[in-house]
């Protein structure tokens, strides 16, 4: 499993974010992104609350805890799942049903 540091690391240089810019986001020094990213030092929570926000994915990521970086932030998607997650279980277990098959139809497709 990746660290804390490896994957703070692989986050920033995945949005071409150098040290000294994360640094100066989070009001620290370079040297200090350096010690995070090396896994000599551990930052505070709410540290990696902000480290999160900004590389824009979830402190349970950068800490092993999920194995996705990405966070769900299309608004109409995320308008749909709270008004599913509004609904019965019975309501509930239809639609995912159905989901379930769409995406499995979808990638048959995508294989023939």
């Amino acid at each position: 499993m990746d660290s804390f540091g490896k994957r703070m690391a692989a986050l920033r240089k995945e949005r071409s974010t150098t040290q000294d810019e994360l640094a100066k986001q989070l009001s620290t020094s370079t040297s200090v992104i350096g010690r995070y990213e090396r896994d000599e030092m551990v930052p505070s929570i709410e540290v990696a609350k902000k480290v999160a926000a900004l590389l824009d994915t979830t402190v349970g990521y950068l800490i092993g805890e999920a194995q996705t970086s990405g966070l769900l932030k299309d608004p109409a998607m995320l308008k749909r799942l709270h008004e599913i997650d509004q609904m019965d279980a019975e309501d509930k277990t239809h639609i995912l049903h159905v989901l379930d098959n769409f995406i499995k139809a979808t990638k048959l497709k995508a294989i023939q």
